[in-house]
């Protein structure tokens, strides 16, 4: 996908997700659905890179939707922006002739989770489900220079399918911690690799993220303590 082509995708794609938030809201003043705010941070990795540990740090923001079936089950729909990659500051062999850092990838997506929720005697929220993103920023750094074929003409895939195990406590009043793990369905990019002796290999790449928030929920019903 070139560069006007993925301009034009994330405009549309942040005027969606505007007017699903706008939606969202309109939904949670009928008082059938609660609505939340979410902010935090994922510690990401790339499975099949050749770098290892969940080192990269990005936003995760969001504005959902919850709907109670009754006070176990609930079903929660989101409009987030968030930045997944990888990060390796050292190779794992140097070489002096070289720039620092060894690998820098940033992937940021527009994503919609969709999860179902199960709380446990009214405190501990459990949750799974799904969530599709669509891809509307790269940026890759190879031996501290821009991988510039990556964003003129990327190899990642424009979509990115999760899923997502969610936990959720309430930490004060209306507010909650929520940490995920999601993990892609299928491979967001093949990559072939080489060596010194000029052996050659490819690996499916997949996104592997853990995800820790702060979630605000506007108009749930507090328990007066007794």
């Amino acid at each position: 996908m070139t560069i006007k082509s993925r301009a034009m995708n994330r405009k549309l794609l942040f005027g969606i997700i505007f007017l699903g938030s706008i939606f969202i809201m309109q939904q949670v003043r009928a008082q059938a659905f609660l609505g939340a705010l979410a902010f935090g941070g994922n510690l990401t990795q790339v499975d099949g890179d050749e770098v290892y540990g969940f080192k990269k740090i990005g936003f995760n923001v969001g504005v959902a939707a919850i709907y109670p079936f009754d006070d176990k089950w609930s079903l929660s729909i989101e409009a987030s922006y968030s930045q997944k990659g990888a990060y390796q500051k050292y190779p794992h062999q140097a070489d002096p002739t070289k720039l620092l850092p060894y690998y820098n990838l940033r992937l940021s997506y527009l994503e919609v989770p969709l999860i179902a929720h199960f709380t446990d005697k009214g405190f501990l929220n459990f949750g799974l489900g799904l969530s599709w993103g669509r891809l509307v920023g790269i940026k890759e750094i190879e031996w501290g220079e821009t991988v510039h074929s990556s964003t003129t003409n990327s190899p990642y895939s424009d979509n990115d399918i999760n899923g997502i195990v969610s936990i959720q406590i309430p930490i004060y009043k209306r507010f909650k911690f929520n940490f995920r793990y999601a993990y892609s369905f299928a491979k967001i990019r093949t990559r072939e690799f080489s060596n010194i002796f000029g052996d050659t290999w490819k690996r499916d790449q997949y996104n592997n993220i853990l995800t820790f928030r702060i979630i605000y929920v506007f108009n749930e019903r507090i328990k007066k303590e007794e």
